[in-house]
């Protein structure tokens, strides 16, 4: 999959764009969730009947963020990992179009004669509640109507999971009270969040039970402080454990939230590495303990808990490890 940044005004055509006409999936696309999803297989299961490429329009910055929603800061899905979604399904070209101020202000007309016209679309595939334009005065029936039959555009009904339309915005609240489960569910996958092992003040060590400080490397959105059970990936090796997020109350008074993941049977120095981190299930919320012994005891609790859950037990005894 190539992907190609645009600033605007864009050049007409785009050079490069197929001159066959390619179809175009548009949307922020933030968590790249299963209503999103029906969006991006809607284009490639076109593109595939009309032998087309397929391709993917979203915006970088997110919108809400520069209209001065400071929660969109961070992010479900940051943009490496929103592409890398892309390309496995399906797409063929991924346009990350530059969202400013200026860009901001552009009529729904402009938006279809200085964006889309340019990459030479013939088809169209946006959702149910798509908004583009200046205000967001645009709609998917304006759309139509701007396209003139130049271009075909489909619109894809809301998804909706128990009789709720699956958002990036409800996630964000599942995240906000520690709702990894449910998360994963409206996703199609776990919440997954990437850094680097980075060092701590070993206390973990210290109480018998040493964790891998981590360092995100992106504005993720960060689940509610408490206690996960998790998968971690190092170097193409996934490793079950728990991980506490949050402020470690016990032994501090600070607002800084930190990431501390313990992993079981793991004994290995592992500073400097990347990993990936997947959310598997919420433990409990994180809370201050009046002793370390207390602190230590319910760790332990916690191990446990996060080893059935992760089957750690079951995986130990299928490779016949005592």
């Amino acid at each position: 999959m190539q992907s190609i940044k645009l600033f605007y005004p864009i050049p007409n055509p785009l050079p490069g764009s197929p001159s066959s006409g390619q179809v175009l999936a548009i949307g922020d696309f933030d968590g790249l969730h299963l209503g999103h999803r029906e969006v991006v297989s809607r284009a490639a299961e076109t593109a595939r009947k009309l032998g087309a490429p397929a391709a993917v329009m979203t915006f970088h910055p997110h919108p809400r963020e520069v209209l001065g929603q400071d929660k969109y800061v961070r992010h479900l899905t940051p943009v490496r990992e929103k592409l890398e979604l892309f390309e496995q399904a399906g797409v063929n070209t991924a346009y990350l179009v530059r969202f400013d101020v200026p860009f901001s202000h552009i009529t729904p007309s402009q938006f279809v004669e200085e964006v889309l016209i340019p990459l030479r679309v013939n088809t169209v595939v946006v959702g149910f509640d798509f908004k583009f334009g200046h205000k967001g005065s645009g709609n998917p029936d304006m759309m139509c109507e701007l396209a003139a039959g130049r271009f075909a555009v489909e619109v894809v009904r809301p998804y909706c999971m128990d009789g709720i339309k699956v958002s990036s915005t409800l996630i964000r609240e599942h995240l906000e009270r520690g709702e990894v489960g449910r998360v994963q569910q409206l996703l199609g996958r776990s919440y997954a969040m990437t850094g680097t092992v980075i060092h701590g003040a070993a206390r973990g060590r210290q109480i018998g039970f040493p964790t891998a400080n981590i360092e995100l490397d992106d504005l993720y959105v960060i689940p509610s402080n408490g206690v996960y059970a998790i998968r971690l990936e190092l170097g193409g090796e996934s490793f079950a454990g728990v991980m506490n997020i949050g402020t470690k109350p016990t032994f501090e008074d600070t607002d800084t939230r930190t990431l501390e993941a313990h992993l079981f049977d793991f004994s290995r120095t592992i500073y400097g590495e990347a990993v990936k981190v997947e959310l598997i299930e919420f433990i409990r919320y994180e809370q201050k303990f009046s002793s370390i012994d207390e602190l230590i005891a319910q760790i332990g609790r916690d191990v446990e808990q996060a080893k059935r859950i992760t089957g750690h037990c079951a995986e130990k005894a299928e490779n016949g490890v005592k």
